[in-house]
Parts: C-alpha cells; structure tokens; sequence
C-alpha cells in the first residue's frame, strides 16, 4: 500500500513538472514548438498586412498559429500607412489597432501584448500622458498599475492630442502592456512627425563582475535579492529611478535591477 502511494505522489509530481513546462517538453521531445496569435485591425478596413515584408492578407486578419519571435508590422491602404515591429508571446494573441492616416501626426493606435505577471502597463506617445481607467485617475504614462482582472476602459488623453478609449480585457495571471500613439488634434500641424511607440520598452541585462545579476525587492544594495538574471537577459523596463530600474522578467516577477548593468532596446 505504501508503495502505491508513493508511486502516485510521484506520478502527481511528474503531471506538475510536465504542466509547468509543457512547451519545453513538446518541442524536446515532440518537435513541437510553441506557437502564438496576431490580431491586426484597422480604420478604414481591408488595408494590406504584411509581416516580414511578405503580404498575408488585409485587415482584419488574424493569425493564431505564428513562430514566437519578434515580427516587423507593416498596414498600408492606399496612401495610408503604419509600421512596427512587436515580439509576440507564446500561448497569447497580441492584437494592433491602427487608425491609418498618409501623415504620422494624424495617425493613432494601440498594441496589446500579453505576458505572465499581473495589472496593467500603459505606454504612450506622447510620454507624460494622463491615464484614466474605469474613470479613475492613475498618473501619467508610463505607468504600471495593479488592477483586478477582467474588463477595463482606459482612456489616454494629452493636450492638443485626440482623446483615445481603449476596451481592454486582462485574464488572471497575466499582464497586459497596452502600448498607445496619439494623433495630433490640429490639422495644420500634421507636418510635424512622431516617434511610434511599438511595444513595452526593455532592457538587456550586460556582462557583470559576477556573471549575474541580482534583482532586489528594494531599489537599493540592502534590498532583498529576489532572484537573478544572466547575461543578454531581456527585461521589461517599467520605471527609471536613477541608478535602478524597475522591470519586470519573463516570469511576471518585478524588482529592481542596477541601472549601469544594463542596456535600453527600445527606449
């Protein structure tokens, strides 16, 4: 009887271990590699899609069965026009909502990307952006803020900007990073042109003394070490406060990592 039991508290381990890896385990030993959504819409409709500069259909279009890596975006219809590029997470459909324009200034959009952790992360262009959810005041972009899952509405608003309300729907254990452009609200400045934003920024972590990198629950040395990153790690960068960033890993976990050991990639 012993025996038994202990063959079922191993079986129940082996179940445990195979969940929490079971894209690992697939693509080692089935050959099957994780795959992940695209979600492309845009105003006005039925504008080319391109990815990687080969043309896959016109909006809306959708594909749930993508290699998970990073993409370069391109939307045209006529002499409209918008391009990005975004990293796409395995298990989640990231979704792009363009509103098209021939100028950048006139042009306005969002990108939604998932990752494991929790809240929200609101991005914009331009920075210093108010940010209002369920109709309550968070500050300005960015900002990470710790909200319950479920259905939000996240209104983004700048001087002599266009006002844009995004519907967003955030599932339990995930973080949702909504990436905003906003168009400019005079017509006779359309000539002035943009950087788009293009998803959440990130960091990658540079060679260290130690070979590592401590990630602390404190952004201070007596902050208690949370966990550690290698090397050529890509962290999420949600706050500059000097010499620490907060960021937040592939994981969800959040801390504080030293500003000199590492480098922005998409400021």
């Amino acid at each position: 009887m012993k025996k038994v039991i202990v063959w079922i508290l191993v079986l129940i381990s082996l179940a445990a271990i195979l969940l929490r890896f079971s894209d690992k385990w697939a693509e080692i030993f089935l050959g099957v590699k994780p795959t992940a959504g695209i979600s492309i819409l845009s105003t006005p409709s039925d504008a080319t899609v391109y990815l990687d500069e080969k043309e896959v259909g016109k909006t809306p279009y959708e594909d749930k069965n993508l290699e998970v890596k990073e993409y370069t975006v391109k939307i045209t219809k006529e002499k409209a026009s918008w391009q990005g590029k975004i990293t796409l997470t395995a298990g989640t459909v990231s979704v792009i909502n363009r509103d098209l324009a021939p100028d950048i200034a006139s042009s306005a959009g969002e990108i939604l990307i998932l990752n494991k952790g929790k809240g929200l992360t609101i991005i914009s262009n331009p920075t210093d952006t108010q940010v209002e959810i369920d109709g309550k005041s968070y500050g300005n972009t960015p900002v990470n803020v710790d909200i319950t899952p479920g259905e939000h509405t996240v209104l983004i608003s700048n001087s002599n900007y266009l006002k844009r309300s995004i519907r967003v729907d955030l599932p339990a254990n995930f973080n949702l990073t909504v990436s905003v452009d906003l168009a400019l609200s005079e017509a006779d400045l359309t000539a002035i042109t943009t950087p788009v934003i293009i998803q959440a920024p990130e960091v990658i972590v540079k060679n260290t003394p130690t070979g590592f990198l401590r990630v602390r629950d404190k952004p201070n040395l007596i902050g208690k070490e949370i966990t550690r990153v290698k090397p050529g790690d890509r962290l999420i960068l949600l706050e500059e406060l000097g010499s620490w960033d907060q960021v937040r890993l592939s994981d969800g976990t959040e801390g504080f990592v030293s500003a000199s050991y590492v480098e922005k990639k998409n400021p």
